[in-house]
């Protein structure tokens, strides 16, 4: 059997997609959800092997749950984003459905599943595609301890590179990421937060103080009252960034 979660917070879209699994009955539906919160938590009871997964959804959306999930099962994803949207998911060989679902597309994909279990995960790089909309870029969503918390980017004070994460310094405390600073480099908005370093990106409202320490080396004070380094070139951003 093939152990299937429905996370969608139409009741209406998942009751379809029940439906048309009664046409295919190695598959099980071991739990519904209506937002990502509880599809997390489901995920991680039940390890499926397959998920039906809303795009947009109260809490937070389904690429920001899918970020989340340790070891990722095969994904359908459930949308009511038109199709030239959905470009990026056909080319990363995610599939998808889009509302209101029809029966024979919704078929196809299913003839797809047996290769996609096979294969394993990649939806990696539809993740990536989908973080650097603009949709996604004002919060970012990190798991603590089991918790989910959502962070506005105007709460983090800095981030710094930190082995295969990123740590996000915010007044709340430190929390980690799995991306690169490259990500965040490209994600964030461009007049607010700065590569002062290649370890360092810093929240412009933060700036206090810039310091000549030793002859063409500056470090910059941050209103936390912690100082960090200011490369060459960072330090060329950070003038034109401030208007100096």
């Amino acid at each position: 059997m093939i152990k299937t979660i429905l996370i969608d917070d139409e009741a209406l879209a998942r009751d379809i997609v029940k439906h048309y699994l009664k046409a295919f009955p190695n598959i099980e539906v071991v739990a519904e959800c209506s937002d990502g919160f509880e599809g997390l938590k489901a995920i991680t009871q039940h390890q499926p092997d397959l998920i039906f997964l809303d795009i947009q959804m109260p809490k937070i959306s389904g690429f920001e749950m899918l970020e989340l999930v340790e070891n990722r099962p095969a994904v359908i994803f459930t949308t009511a984003f038109d199709e030239y949207a959905i470009k990026a998911f056909e080319v990363n060989a995610v599939d998808y459905l889009l509302k209101p679902i029809e029966q024979g597309r919704f078929e196809q994909a299913m003839q797809k599943l047996p290769s996609k279990l096979a294969k394993g995960d990649d939806s990696q790089e539809l993740l990536e595609t989908a973080s650097l909309s603009p949709a996604q870029n004002n919060r970012v969503v990190v798991k603590n301890a089991g918790v989910i918390k959502i962070i506005p980017v105007e709460a983090i004070n800095y981030l710094e590179a930190d082995d295969d994460y990123v740590k996000l310094s915010t007044t709340e405390g430190n929390f980690q990421k799995n991306k690169t600073m490259s990500f965040f480099e490209q994600t964030l908005d461009s007049t607010q937060f700065i590569r002062i370093h290649r370890s360092y990106i810093i929240n412009l409202a933060q700036v206090t103080k810039i310091e000549l320490k030793e002859k063409e080396t500056y470090v910059v004070l941050l209103k936390s009252g912690i100082w960090l380094p200011v490369s060459k070139t960072g330090y060329v951003k950070l003038k034109a960034a401030l208007g100096i």
